[in-house]
């Protein structure tokens, strides 16, 4: 009679995570929109933003020609776009790099 030995192979899974892309939302200049309106819609579509950051958005985009928003998930940035379009601001998203 023979013993044998059971070698039990121990499968090893690596998990590697990806961090889901990210895309930033634009806001673009216009001649139509006050200052006071542009920063106020702001403040209303980005829950948390402060009186300051919206107004630093806003004098990018009036500056620069367009000013970024905010960098989040697609599902947010789509909302975040609609929202600002909706309420008569130009805004588009494009892929982080």
């Amino acid at each position: 009679m023979t013993l044998g030995t059971s070698i039990a192979k121990k499968s090893s899974t690596a998990t590697i995570s990806k961090h889901a892309p990210r895309y930033k939302v634009l806001l673009h200049n216009d001649d139509f929109n006050s200052m006071e309106y542009v920063v106020d819609t702001l403040m209303k579509t980005v829950s948390g933003m402060t009186q300051p950051q919206a107004v630093n958005i806003m004098m990018e985009t009036h500056s620069g020609g367009v000013g970024l928003v905010i960098t989040c998930a697609l599902e947010h940035a789509e909302f975040y776009c609609e929202t600002l379009c909706n309420h008569g601001l130009t805004s588009t998203i494009e892929a982080d790099e």
